[in-house]
Parts: C-alpha cells; sequence; structure tokens
C-alpha cells in the first residue's frame, strides 16, 4: 500500500492570547492519497482555514502528528519546512494576491525566483499560463484582467513549480457564477491530470466538485464522503 501524501493524526490547534485559551481544532485525524481532489468544507469558524495553514506549512499544531509524504514534520528543520512550501505546495487564495505593476508572466515566474536550481522560468511560466488557457495574455498586466482571469492566472502560478498538492483556499469567492464554474473546471481537469488538489471551501455546489469532501464544524469532523459525480446537475452555472 502506498505512503500518503497527507496523513494527520488527532491534530489539536490552540491559540493563547493573555492567558485565553481558544481551541480550533480538536483532534483530527485523516489521510490524503496523491491525485486525489479533496474539498474541506464548513461555515466560518468552523477551522477549515486553520487546517489549511497546518497543512499547507504556514502555521504548526499544538499538538497532534503530521506527516507529508510519510515524513514527521514536527521533525523537520526552518530550512526544510522552507523548501516545501516554495517547491512541494502551491497556494490558490480568494483575493488572488497578483502584483499590479508586473506582467501576467512575471506574476506567475514569481515562485521560481526561490529556486536554487538552473530553470528556464519563462519557459515553465509559458507552459503554465498555456494549462489555463491564458498564453494570449501573458504580457498583460493583472488590471487588464477580469476577475475569473485573475484567478487563472493564480492558478497558473500555484502551478508553476509542479508542485505535489495545490490548495485553493475559497477560490471562487470573489468572482461571479460563470467565471466560478470556469475556475473549478479548470481545478477538475488539473486533477484528471494527476494533480492532488485540496479546496477550502463553505459552498456546497463548489464542494461538490471534488471527488471527497470532508466536513468540519466547531473543530471537528462531522463527515468524510466520497462524492458521486453521476447525479450531479447544474444549476446557475455551478454543481449542485
Amino acid at each position: 500500500m502506498s505512503t500518503p501524501l497527507i496523513k494527520v493524526e488527532n491534530l489539536i490547534k490552540n491559540y493563547y492570547n493573555d492567558g485565553l485559551v481558544t481551541k480550533v481544532l480538536h483532534g483530527l485525524s485523516f489521510e490524503i492519497n496523491k491525485g486525489e481532489f479533496v474539498a474541506v468544507m464548513g461555515p466560518s469558524g468552523s477551522g477549515k482555514s486553520t487546517l489549511m495553514y497546518i497543512l499547507g506549512f504556514l502555521d504548526t499544531p499544538t499538538d497532534g502528528k503530521y506527516y507529508f509524504k510519510g515524513g514527521d514534520v514536527s521533525k523537520l528543520s526552518d530550512d526544510e519546512m522552507a523548501y516545501i512550501r516554495n517547491f512541494e505546495i502551491g497556494f490558490i487564495f480568494q483575493s488572488f494576491n497578483l502584483l499590479p505593476r508586473i506582467s501576467i508572466l512575471e506574476n506567475v515566474k514569481l515562485p521560481l525566483n526561490y529556486s536554487k536550481e538552473d530553470v528556464d522560468a519563462d519557459k515553465m511560466a509559458r507552459h503554465a499560463l498555456e494549462a489555463v488557457g491564458l498564453s494570449h495574455r501573458m504580457d498583460y498586466s493583472p488590471n487588464k484582467l477580469s476577475g475569473g482571469e485573475k484567478q487563472r492566472v493564480a492558478i497558473a502560478r500555484a502551478l508553476v513549480n509542479e508542485p505535489a498538492v495545490i490548495f485553493a483556499d475559497e477560490p471562487t469567492g470573489n468572482l461571479d457564477s460563470k467565471s466560478g464554474e470556469q475556475i473549478m473546471e479548470i481545478l477538475e481537469d488539473l486533477n484528471d491530470k494527476g494533480h492532488t488538489i485540496i479546496l477550502v471551501t463553505h459552498e456546497t455546489y463548489t464542494a461538490e466538485y471534488a471527488e471527497r469532501i470532508i466536513k468540519i464544524k466547531d473543530g471537528l469532523i462531522i463527515q468524510d464522503r466520497q462524492v458521486d459525480h453521476r447525479h450531479r446537475v447544474k444549476t446557475e452555472g455551478f454543481v449542485k
């Protein structure tokens, strides 16, 4: 049996402020295998974003175990953590996070600036933009793009390092229905090509694009189920 890409055991996260303890995650345990498309779903305050930050090496758990590619994350050095964050993980955020003063191509190339290897950054960035259907916009600045196009650039930037896993945090939150559908179809296509996708969302119709939904409420997993895509129907541009 292959080693899970991600495995967490009894994951706990607390925040401390002036002697007060805020308990956010209450002992989560699950595995995610390479090539899965998983939606982590829950309302605001459920702990889903905190979980994503931990899985994406942007935060650390208070207790419990996190294994990435079979390795115990708690035993990694700061440099090893930074390497994984820069080269093994791609992030797509709701707010796009594009730099307005540089071209689309230069935005997509940004993660490659951290590479210690001799890479053809232009070629890799162009390939990533082709994957999201924006090769004809590579010389544009972000302010000349629609919201949907900006999010496609953000996806290309997340792809450029060919990471082991892509985290998408509410990727359709700032988009109209049609653009949101296009973004979800791109993520679905990337998963079909072998990319591991972890989607964080509060919307059922967005989560239904995934193959598996992990529902979180009050820091606990209340459901972990496979999605039967045979029964999906499109309503108002999204799958419901």
